[in-house]
């Protein structure tokens, strides 16, 4: 059975910094693609940071890049996502995602075979 397990989101001001994390468990991890989604309210899941081609690549969507970084810790099983200078538009519900592709279309929700169930960020102006 496959887990993925959030925490670490929060409530902070804008400027601010979280490190949301994603426990794994129930598959062989390393070989996995993984990505971090946010569902901000009354607009769609969008993706913010993937994670593929066996961890030696990443990409992030261009209203987090160079604000927020995506890592992972093989030994502990997880993935992080680092977020600095946090504004009050990145206030979202945030998800990791997990695929069995090594690579792929990983911008898409339908690449992901399992979802966690997300963590709470809000950004206060």
């Amino acid at each position: 059975q496959v887990q993925l397990v959030e925490s670490g989101g929060g409530s902070v001001q804008a400027g601010g910094s979280l490190r949301l994390s994603c426990v794994a468990s129930g598959y062989s991890y390393t070989s996995y693609s993984m990505g971090w989604f946010r569902r901000a309210p009354g607009k769609e899941r969008e993706g913010v940071a993937v994670l593929y081609n066996g961890g030696r690549s990443t990409g992030y969507a261009d209203s987090v890049k160079d604000r927020f970084i995506i890592s992972r810790d093989y030994a502990k099983n997880t993935l992080y996502l680092q977020m600095n200078s946090l504004k009050p538009e990145d206030t979202a519900m945030y998800f990791c995602a997990a695929s069995r592709f090594y690579t792929g279309s990983n911008w898409y929700e339908s690449f992901y075979n399992y979802w966690g169930q997300g963590t709470q960020v809000t950004v206060s102006s």
